[in-house]
């Protein structure tokens, strides 16, 4: 059986339909699911972030109005804005690493043994070492500007 948050976020990708972007109200899904606003929210940041393809934006008021859209376009688009994300991080934990990495490879950037490699490259095993989020940050950086370079 599907837990709560994977039922709400299977929910939200079915009102994806050819359109790119939705707009949700947080309290009236709290209410649909019965469960509190945080947890929608936790869903949000969680299922819907950058790296999973998604953005989210929050409008003040209006009983918490959202819209979340997908992130679409071309590597030449994707690359650099990943980039830039990347960059305005402190450091990059594995899981997020990863989650970018599968994005890549879903949208037919990166190949299969291409996504494999990189995952190896930034495990905490290979970087096993004082600081390693940091030193992933700045090794997958480099990786995107391969990317963009090919």
């Amino acid at each position: 059986m599907a837990n709560i948050s994977d039922t709400i976020e299977e929910f939200i990708k079915s009102f994806f339909g050819e359109g790119d972007s939705i707009q949700l109200s947080r309290n009236d899904l709290a209410h649909y699911f019965g469960v509190s606003p945080s947890q929608i929210n936790y869903v949000l940041t969680t299922r819907f972030s950058v790296d999973k393809g998604y953005v989210i934006e929050s409008k003040r008021g209006g009983g918490g109005c959202i819209t979340v859209a997908k992130i679409v376009g071309t590597k030449d688009d994707l690359l650099p804005e990943l980039l830039k994300q990347i960059d305005e991080m402190d450091s990059l934990t594995y899981n997020r690493a990863v989650g970018v990495t599968d994005r890549l490879s879903r949208d037919g950037i990166l190949t299969d043994g291409e996504s494999a490699i990189i995952k190896s490259a930034l495990s905490d095993r290979a970087l096993a070492a004082p600081m390693a989020e940091k030193l992933r940050k700045n090794v997958f950086k480099e990786i995107l500007i391969g990317l963009i370079r090919r």
